[in-house]
């Protein structure tokens, strides 16, 4: 993320929170940089104060306005004239699978799903580096520097946790980089075997997921950003009820809406 330009306070639709977690904060704003998502757009954001230690407790609040963590700073879009992202949130007791869902699950009905704490294994990475060849060659987060991926997926201020899935023979097909909050629990990233792509092993962590926050109680899975034009976050919009951040409030998706 770019460095940081001035402090910014009260941006528009921070809303006072009970514990005063948002109450009178202090934004920063990045320099402008090239929009990871629309070709030809310029993106800012807005980073909550490097100052003050991130934790657990502090993103399960903010991430109920928008926010998203990255490493081990805090923030939202803020682009002039631009309101393209949007944060989705799924509604985990609510949730309905639909039939492509549903088939997804039983499915993988094989596979075994453990809980593991977020750290460096040469498993993990080869699989993550098979996933990027096979799946986003030459973008972004095709690392090949293992410190890069480390910072990128596992370095975290939170409660960061990886699920990894395995089939009957220990084979590992998913990595769900998954951050646990009291409000929900924050899809991170997943990465998956690319030629085992009849399973939709991204759809079938996102279940897993929403079934996960049901069993602790959690009320909402956190997808991050949901852009409407962009074809990869489409899948964001296929677990329903959703619901999106508008910059004041939380606005249920309608049922054709981005399906």
């Amino acid at each position: 993320m770019p460095y940081f330009t001035h402090p910014r306070s009260g941006f528009p639709g921070c809303q006072p929170s009970t514990d005063g977690h948002t109450q009178g904060m202090t934004l920063y704003a990045t320099f402008p940089y090239d929009c990871p998502y629309l070709p030809s757009r310029t993106a800012v954001s807005a980073v909550y104060d490097p100052n003050v230690a991130v934790t657990s407790e502090l993103y399960g609040e903010l991430i109920r306005y928008g926010f998203r963590r990255s490493g081990y700073r805090l923030y939202r879009p803020h682009c002039p004239g631009c309101a393209a992202c949007e944060s989705l949130r799924i509604d985990a007791a609510g949730f309905r699978p639909s039939r492509a869902q549903r088939r997804t699950w039983r499915r993988n009905g094989d596979l075994t799903a453990r809980i593991e704490p977020a750290g460096y294994r040469e498993e993990h990475f080869r699989l993550y580096k098979r996933y990027q060849g096979g799946r986003h060659p030459g973008g972004e987060m095709d690392f090949e520097d293992p410190a890069d991926y480390a910072r990128a997926c596992l370095e975290s201020p939170v409660d960061t946790r990886l699920v990894t899935f395995r089939d009957g023979e220990g084979r590992l097909l998913a990595v769900a980089v998954t951050d646990f909050l009291s409000t929900g629990l924050s899809a991170m990233y997943t990465f998956f075997e690319p030629e085992a792509s009849r399973r939709s092993l991204g759809t079938f962590a996102v279940l897993w997921q929403i079934q996960h926050a049901r069993e602790l109680g959690l009320p909402h899975v956190y997808l991050g950003y949901w852009i409407r034009e962009s074809p990869k976050m489409a899948y964001k919009s296929w677990f329903r009820p959703a619901e999106v951040w508008t910059g004041s409030r939380w606005r249920a998706l309608e049922p054709n809406e981005g399906a």
